[in-house]
């Protein structure tokens, strides 16, 4: 958990199970040459009661001659203005305090006193909130605290204990690296904590919060284990070894969620995620929804838990939506399906199709035979003229950004234009029959944010061509009478 002449913040309550893992750390740190830092966080929520357990820490600890650092923090009233429970706004504030003292103190660890029967019922609370197998696996031996979903930019208190041993040493500078969180009691049982603390007189506060069971965890370990334990009496040891089991799986199917991100992912910033469409398509129903997790915990560290309807909408949106269909995550995000791409960004984030796309410019000429670069969207067009007769089948393209027109209704100067107002063609299949273009982009549900900048092909006439990835003009087509054949194909550059 730490190596040697490393210093470790050990996280202590005052209670029997902080008090006994302070006092074994105590005995092991000459033999195992480590340095200890006690720290203790009054969280305002137990008034006076609160500040005696802080008090009683403190004259524990000098006396033992270890330092220690101590701050309070209205929980209550950050779990207000986060928009927290309680025990979550605590749980953040208490991991948050004891991050920020390890990187003061150069702290390789922090240890807290999680026992046997905590990650019993950490695997239960979580079953029964329908976690996935992440929240199954309850909690860990050893685990990086930049892990950790914290609140985003969590206050530093301003006030901290004023007595000399609780005052950080000077010149203190952050550790380079994350502190990990180490749980040496993770398998020791709560009866055994307590019969340790009777053998060596230890004396801890008790918390008479924990017997309140308007609390959620302690409805559990109060009222529903007891009950269970009727079923089965070895409930508790049943729990936790399929917590075991389910860590052990689960680090399998990590390896292949990292395999399946690196090769779907195509964009990744703190903004956005954009993900490969057809690839995403071919994973496995669990990676599909592991990757849509993954993507919504990247652009929301903080958020914890990600609601079963979300990720199940998502993935309906994602596995069957057309272009331009949308499905909302967590936060403010949004899943957004592209021609090719899926994009999960905050719902205010610009949506640039990964598509043949003009944007600033009005039109650019096409270099005929040639390539012609469409400069906002990194897409390329290329061009060539063939001689009449063709093979039939060289008529039909093989993709969307493909297109075989007659040459000589393109005519010698084409250009690629984005639309106007009162745009007509006669879109290839209603047998010359002319249409407004805005009533075709509709109906073929083209986003109404992408209908601007999709390019036009218009020969010299400044007639449609080609709505390019979408539909020729009849006009346009090759027939038994065209001389010259105009082949055409989009691609982008870096492919």
């Amino acid at each position: 958990m730490w190596q040697p002449g490393q210093t470790v913040v050990v996280g202590v309550s005052g209670g029997p199970d902080s008090l006994c893992l302070l006092h074994i750390l105590l005995r092991l740190s000459p033999v195992l040459s480590f340095k200890i830092h006690v720290g203790h966080l009054d969280h305002g929520i137990r008034g006076w009661e609160g500040e005696e357990d802080a008090k009683f820490v403190a004259h524990i600890v000098q006396s033992w001659r270890l330092p220690i650092s101590i701050e309070r923090v209205d929980v209550p009233a950050l779990a207000r203005r986060h928009k927290l429970a309680l025990e979550e706004a605590a749980r953040c504030a208490r991991y948050a305090f004891l991050g920020r003292l390890a990187r003061q103190v150069n702290a390789a660890a922090i240890a807290v006193a999680h026992h046997a029967d905590d990650q019993t019922e950490t695997v239960l609370m979580h079953w029964l909130r329908g976690s996935g197998l992440a929240g199954l696996r309850g909690m860990l031996p050893l685990t990086p605290l930049a892990e950790y979903r914290l609140v985003e930019d969590w206050e530093v208190p301003s006030g901290q204990a004023s007595a000399p041993d609780h005052v950080l040493p000077s010149g203190s500078s952050a550790n380079a690296t994350s502190p990990v969180l180490v749980r040496p009691l993770l398998t020791v049982t709560r009866s055994e904590i307590e019969a340790y603390c009777q053998q060596h007189n230890l004396q801890p506060r008790i918390d008479r919060s924990n017997l309140d069971t308007t609390y959620f965890r302690n409805r559990l370990r109060h009222e529903l284990l007891p009950y269970l334990e009727t079923y089965n009496p070895n409930i508790r040891e049943v729990l936790r070894r399929t917590a075991e089991v389910i860590a052990a799986d689960y680090e399998v199917l990590q390896s292949c969620l990292e395999e399946a991100w690196r090769a779907i992912v195509r964009e990744e910033t703190d903004q956005a995620i954009v993900l490969d469409l057809a690839a995403w398509r071919r994973l496995p129903l669990g990676l599909q929804r592991s990757t849509l997790r993954r993507a919504v915990h990247r652009l929301r560290r903080a958020l914890r838990n990600i609601n079963f309807v979300h990720v199940e909408e998502a993935l309906r949106v994602a596995q069957g939506g057309e272009t331009g269909a949308k499905a909302t995550l967590p936060q403010g995000l949004l899943l957004t399906v592209s021609y090719d791409t899926l994009l999960i960004a905050p719902s205010e984030h610009p949506i640039r199709p990964d598509i043949p796309c003009l944007c600033d410019e009005e039109s650019i000429p096409v270099h005929v035979p040639g390539i012609t670069l469409l400069p906002c969207c990194g897409w390329v067009l290329h061009t060539e003229e063939i001689s009449a007769p063709i093979d039939e089948a060289l008529t039909r393209p093989r993709s969307r950004w493909e297109a075989v027109l007659d040459a000589e209704f393109v005519g010698k100067s084409p250009r690629l234009r984005r639309r106007r107002i009162g745009d007509r063609f006669c879109p290839l299949g209603m047998k010359g029959q002319s249409k407004r273009l805005n009533e075709f982009m509709i109906n073929e549900k083209i986003p109404a944010a992408w209908r601007d900048s999709i390019p036009l092909l218009v020969n010299d006439r400044d007639q449609i061509a080609w709505v390019c990835g979408w539909r020729p003009d009849e006009r346009a087509r090759v027939t038994a009478r065209t001389r010259r054949v105009l082949y055409l194909r989009f691609f982008h550059r870096d492919s």
